[in-house]
């Protein structure tokens, strides 16, 4: 990467007005998790019949008060934190064997925030969306190609790696580079939220792997539903109740971290 490149790249990271707004998408992507967190516990006790995913947790924005407003607020924030991460991703300074890793794992982080946002964006122009239903349209699109249901198993795989990944990331407290850790009770609170948060989501999207490579074996693209699914799926497993109320707190747990991520981040 030339030097020109990345010395734009520097002053678009240090620029206060774009890390201001990484900060708001931190802030935002905390709400969404609490809320799904909240929906998942409506799922597991048999009261939700909505979604509980970011289309769940951005229909009850938009169903509220001031709902747009927050909507607007979460497609700036979710736009801004996916370019902040694309900016990042040419100033990477690492071991030169990690370095590209590391890049793509900013440019594939981009590209989901980049995804909330559109999505975002359709809720705060009054229309709708289901992220099931484009996980399933997405799978059944691939199982009708030659070799699709490899490619998907694949994606499965990858999302596993993902799921790994933040259980890893919690268990072993590696979120604590990523800001400043206050000192006292206020820093093992933060740390509890991290760990607890990180090794929920974790789980999560594990399942949702499991059922990604469920429906690429079984090629049968409706039993890949995306978080909504899975969640749902916990909740029809024996002790499932217990197992998804558990998951859902961690979630609410993610988002406050993410809070606290956004007034602390190291950016």
């Amino acid at each position: 990467m030339n030097a020109s490149a990345t010395h734009i790249a520097r002053d678009a990271s240090n620029s206060a007005a774009l890390q201001l707004l990484a900060r708001l998408g931190f802030a935002v992507n905390g709400l969404l998790h609490i809320l799904i967190g909240f929906l998942a516990i409506t799922v597991a006790v048999g009261a939700g019949s909505g979604s509980a995913d970011q289309t769940g947790a951005l229909s009850q924005l938009a169903s509220n008060p001031g709902g747009v407003f927050l909507l607007w607020t979460v497609v700036v924030g979710m736009f801004a934190l996916g370019l902040w991460l694309v900016v990042s991703a040419f100033i990477v300074h690492d071991d030169p064997k990690r370095k590209w890793g590391r890049r793509l794992a900013n440019i594939a982080k981009a590209i989901v925030y980049f995804a909330i946002g559109a999505t975002a964006l359709t809720f705060a122009q009054g229309g709708s969306s289901s992220s099931a239903g484009s996980t399933q349209s997405a799978s059944s699109s691939l199982l009708s190609s030659p070799g699709g249901a490899i490619l998907l198993f694949l994606a499965g795989v990858a999302v596993l790696g993902v799921a790994g990944y933040f259980i890893y990331k919690g268990a072993a407290q590696k979120f604590r580079s990523d800001l400043s850790v206050p000192g006292g009770t206020a820093g093992r609170a933060v740390v509890m939220l991290g760990v607890v948060g990180y090794i929920a989501k974790g789980v999560a999207l594990g399942v949702v792997a499991i059922l990604v490579g469920v429906a690429a074996l079984t090629r049968d693209a409706s039993k890949s539903t995306g978080l909504d699914g899975a969640i749902k799926a916990l909740a029809a497993l024996p002790y499932g109740t217990i197992a998804l109320i558990l998951i859902a707190l961690g979630l609410i747990a993610y988002g406050a971290y993410c809070f606290v991520r956004a007034r602390r981040a190291r950016l």
